[in-house]
């Protein structure tokens, strides 16, 4: 049996107890809500009525922002998307994605980076949720280069181990080795606990050791990061082994022949 907040009728009722411009985040809930089971019942003309309106609550945030931005300041701007991204995460997560971008690329601009640590987490881990996990690997790889230009080193080595294990868990083992040596070249990585642990997964993912991705994936480095991300190690391996060690052999190969000068 269908729950009433499935019904839009009663959504739209309820709106007119809420006040639209005091309340716009009830407000634009409700319509999403409402245009969604508009859309379920095939009555397509009220669904995007409903949708039109829950897209002034996004245009609310936008102008908010805009208006922040251009009196120069750029924290309260990146604020109002922020909170607004983290409002539409449930019904329009790619809009809150948007939205959390730009909150990013605000502070960015204003050499703010230190203050969009956790925009960038709160982005990766919709992305996640989502499936997108090149994305989402970006992104931690972004909140490395940021953190990078704000000498936070631990955060910028978590960013780092946090997309190579996003790359192990979307079975690209090859991406993930990739970003390993990339990042590798980074000396603040290269001497840290996060490289280590990296290089124990890719070495055990190298020999098809399932048991040592497992051991790798419960070290001390790895409780230290994101919630998200320690799901996604918790559930490593993913993929055929297999392959991924014939791949690796391969490369390998590959290596001792470029470099055989007889």
């Amino acid at each position: 049996m269908a729950s009433s907040s499935s019904d839009p009728d009663k959504l739209i009722t309820k709106l007119s107890f809420t006040r639209w411009n005091a309340d716009w985040k009830s407000a634009t809930s409700l319509y999403e809500q409402a245009a969604i089971a508009y859309r379920f019942k095939k009555e397509n003309e009220k669904a995007k009525d409903a949708f039109e309106k829950a897209s002034k609550g996004q245009e609310m945030i936008s102008s908010a922002s805009e208006f922040y931005r251009e009196c120069g300041r750029a924290q309260p701007a990146s604020d109002a998307l922020a909170k607004g991204a983290s409002f539409l995460e449930d019904n329009t997560p790619d809009e809150a994605i948007k939205m959390y971008d730009e909150a990013c690329s605000i502070l960015e601009e204003d050499g703010k980076e230190q203050m969009a640590f956790d925009l960038y987490r709160a982005a990766a881990s919709l992305y996640v949720k989502l499936e997108k996990y090149s994305d989402a690997a970006a992104t931690f790889l972004r909140l490395g280069s940021a953190a990078d230009k704000c000498n936070a080193i631990n955060s910028q080595c978590k960013g780092y181990l946090s997309a190579i294990i996003i790359y192990l868990y979307a079975h690209d083992f090859q991406q993930a080795q990739k970003c390993y040596n990339d990042c590798s070249e980074v000396q603040a990585f290269l001497n840290s606990d996060q490289n280590r642990c990296a290089m124990k997964l890719l070495s055990a993912y190298e020999e098809g050791d399932a048991e040592g991705i497992k051991q790798a994936a419960q070290s001390s480095a790895i409780k230290h990061l994101d919630h998200v991300v320690i799901r996604l190690a918790k559930k490593l391996p993913t993929g055929d082994l297999q392959t991924i060690k014939k791949l690796a052999d391969d490369d390998g190969e590959d290596s001792l022949d470029e470099n055989d000068l007889t």
